[in-house]
């Protein structure tokens, strides 16, 4: 709840709004998933302890256009098998992004993604998937982190799509908790989430979304 406060503040210090809070009924800025927590968890006054993971996913809207990005945090010290899974969560997103390519199709993107995860020894849950964004928070296409090279629509430049792989250390089933909200992973195992918006473009995609100022404070710690 601290973290989320200090967002929502800052979201609406420059003239912005958070996108997550009253989506669909959703109640804070942020989503806050710690451990075997998924996606969507809802911020609480639980208090972060060493050896935590936890993935902040962040939506805004400015000028009328929507934003969405997630990143997962190390807790201090991490396991080195924990550590491996925020790695190869990470560099699954970044293959996907190479994909992200005007002719290309969402099922390449898909692939990409999966192929990278699973080369750790990894999981990609099913359930979820990225999204079209723009105007509204979540538009056409889906944007699954599984499936076949060559398959789904074709790509065209100028879609701006959010890749959000969603990577389990265990296996790659989940449940909702009570709250309506919470995605766990079914076995308690940790679980991994990054986000980028990316615009679909020729060659090269155009990734909307930087890492760069998060690390640079994460490089100083």
């Amino acid at each position: 709840l601290y973290l989320d406060e200090i967002a929502e503040t800052f979201i609406r210090d420059h003239s912005a709004v958070p996108a997550f809070k009253g989506y669909g009924g959703f109640p804070n800025t942020l989503c806050t998933s710690v451990n075997e927590e998924v996606v969507h968890g809802i911020p609480s006054g639980y208090a972060l302890r060493e050896g935590d993971i936890i993935s902040v996913d962040c939506g805004v809207i400015l000028n009328g256009w929507y934003g969405d990005s997630a990143y997962t945090f190390a807790v201090g010290h991490i396991s080195e098998e924990i550590r491996k899974l925020l790695e190869f969560t990470k560099a699954s997103l970044d293959e996907g992004v190479k994909a992200a390519v005007a002719g290309n199709r969402i099922g390449d993107i898909s692939s990409a993604v999966q192929v990278k995860a699973e080369s750790g020894g990894f999981s990609v849950v099913r359930e979820l998937v990225g999204h079209g964004i723009g105007k509204k928070l979540h538009e056409p296409p889906e944007v699954p982190n599984f499936g076949k090279r060559g398959t789904g629509p074709q790509m065209e430049k100028g879609l701006v799509i959010c890749i959000e792989p969603m990577i389990n250390l265990g296996s790659k089933e989940t449940l909702q908790l009570s709250d309506g909200w919470t995605i766990k992973t079914a076995d308690g195992k940790p679980s991994a989430h990054f986000e980028y918006a990316v615009a679909v473009n020729r060659e090269v995609a155009d990734v909307l979304t930087t890492f760069d100022l998060i690390e640079e404070v994460l490089n100083k710690m």
